[in-house]
């Protein structure tokens, strides 16, 4: 019988902060078992196993990027919308780097997966930034890849300790997303016309 008041959604927040807190390669049954106060075979009663875990793992963090995403850039356009999607980006995963780490190589099982459900939530939440910018619809994949590539890498370097240099990481940071909307704004039908 399963103990009362676990659930997979437990199972899966307390993977997710156990995660956070100390590297995802650190995360196992038995770490989370231990978070929960119960045996390990106990938690097979609510996930499949430390991959299904994982998996459901890099389903909430993408759910909760994409919404910090959407909630930061609500009403904002353009240049605005640019800057605040890039520091909720950064907020969520200084915050929450091992569930962020779980995001990054999952794979959706096919369209029904929740992995794939979230991550186009999180996808539209991104995509929407760059309405502002009037791309051609053909360079708005190649703008997305861009902007994810960017942003996740100087906000992992950042999480890893990589940035050895006196200068504010901050002031790099916003010097990356100023440099990024000038090339959005450059490949902007509109700035063609000038």
């Amino acid at each position: 019988m399963p103990r009362a008041g676990l659930t997979t959604a437990a199972v899966t927040d307390a993977a997710a902060t156990l995660a956070d807190e100390s590297g995802l390669p650190q995360l196992s049954m038995g770490a989370v078992a231990d978070r929960l106060g119960v045996k390990a075979p106990s938690l097979y009663k609510h996930v499949d196993g430390l991959a299904d875990l994982l998996h459901r793992v890099a389903v909430q963090a993408t759910d909760e990027l994409g919404d910090a995403v959407r909630d930061a850039t609500q009403g904002r356009a353009g240049s605005d919308a640019l800057a605040a999607a890039a520091q909720a980006m950064r907020r969520y995963i200084t915050r929450h780097p091992g569930r962020y780490a779980a995001t990054v190589g999952a794979r959706s099982a096919g369209p029904d997966d929740p992995l794939a459900v979230a991550a186009e939530r999180s996808l539209r939440a991104f995509a929407a930034v760059l309405h502002g910018y009037r791309l051609d619809p053909d360079q708005e994949i190649h703008a997305l890849r861009t902007l994810r590539s960017l942003l996740h890498g100087f906000i992992s370097l950042e999480v890893a300790g990589g940035f050895q240099y006196a200068t504010d990481v901050s002031a790099s940071f916003t010097w990356m997303t100023e440099f990024l909307d000038q090339g959005l704004q450059a490949q902007s039908p509109s700035s063609a016309a000038r």
